[in-house]
């Protein structure tokens, strides 16, 4: 797959009778990279910035799941990040994937484990 562009896609977590798949937004380009989650009161599924490799969550109006992958789509880590926070830089991070709070639990995403990300066409 080539160079990511915004849009809409899906994650896919888990393999085989556990796998999950959820609405995934994809922000690929500096403003939808930079406007993130900003002034929305909600997010269905996730959204994935990419490239990425820290976030924060200055002005944002609800708590959030933050997962941090490598260029192969590894989860290093997760946090959850209340407003008004700043995430240290991930070296090794290539891309960000947020949803709201206690989402990425209930999906079973936590380090070590892969995901699979498809853009509709």
């Amino acid at each position: 797959m080539g160079k990511r562009r915004d849009g809409n896609g899906t994650l896919t977590v888990g393999t085989g009778t556990g796998e999950r798949e959820v609405p995934l937004r994809i922000a690929a380009s500096y403003g939808a990279r930079s406007r993130g989650l900003l002034g929305v009161d909600g997010v269905v599924g996730a959204l994935l910035i990419t490239p990425c490799a820290s976030v924060h969550t200055f002005r944002m109006r609800f708590a959030i799941d933050v997962a941090y992958l490598d260029r192969k789509f590894n989860v290093l880590a997760v946090r959850t990040m209340r407003p008004g926070r700043l995430g240290l830089p991930r070296l090794r991070a290539r891309h960000v994937v947020e949803s709201e709070a206690g989402a990425m639990e209930m999906w079973g995403l936590r380090p070590g484990a892969r995901i699979q990300v498809s853009e509709d066409a």
